[in-house]
């Protein structure tokens, strides 16, 4: 095998993960140009480093790996990153004061083609396509980096969490402790959300984004 053949393989392997880690940084960044920016920052980091992948674990496992850290690194820049901008009409002062905008103002829409991998189950289509609803990537922003990513992987990804735990380095029981955590974040949003109101476009989108999640952990569509 020549050394132009074997480019050529690793470009075409690499490649078949883009779609899937391009909703995985997604939903981590809650910024399309920020996720294939992520993305393509994890491809070259992989393709440099190939020959120091030793197949302990599969090369999914270990892009995501990759990626993980590509987007807790952007994620801990925090303020140098530039945001997007609010292009929406200006709110008086009393007005936003007593109106606040929802989170997903800043959040940017993205083609489920380019973050959803096709996929002949149901249970995993309908989790899929509301864990990129604006509404929920908002509720992920508000979890810190690491509580995020570990709720993406388990319950979005269907990650076990001895995987994540490998993925993260950490042990399963912080694993296990961190999703809870996340998921009382989640669940503490929802109720606050609710409360005095009829659901909001949030919480209809968290609440069938948790149930396609707990249909799926039972085997049920």
């Amino acid at each position: 095998m020549t050394n132009g053949t074997a480019t050529a393989e690793l470009d075409s392997a690499l490649e078949k993960h883009r779609v899937e880690l391009t909703g995985y940084c997604y939903r981590m960044l809650g910024s399309s140009f920020e996720a294939e920016d992520a993305v393509q920052d994890t491809l070259v980091r992989a393709w440099r480093s190939y020959d120091k992948f030793e197949g302990r674990s599969s090369l999914r496992s270990w892009l995501y790996r990759i990626a993980t850290n590509v987007c807790l690194d952007m994620l801990t820049a925090g303020n140098k990153r530039a945001r997007p901008m609010d292009l929406t009409d200006s709110t008086p002062l009393a007005q936003a004061a007593l109106a606040p905008r929802p989170d997903n103002t800043w959040l940017e829409p993205m083609p489920d083609a380019r973050v959803l991998p096709t996929t002949d189950d149901p249970a995993e289509a309908a989790v899929a396509k509301e864990s990129v609803r604006l509404a929920f990537m908002a509720a992920l922003q508000q979890l810190p980096p690491k509580q995020r990513a570990v709720l993406i992987l388990r319950e979005v990804l269907a990650w076990k969490a001895s995987e994540v735990a490998e993925l993260l380095g950490t042990s399963v029981a912080s694993v296990n402790s961190a999703l809870q955590r996340a998921r009382a974040t989640l669940a503490e949003r929802d109720d606050a959300s609710r409360a005095g109101r009829s659901p909001t476009r949030w919480t209809r989108s968290s609440r069938n984004c948790s149930t396609a999640m707990w249909r799926r952990s039972r085997g049920t569509t």
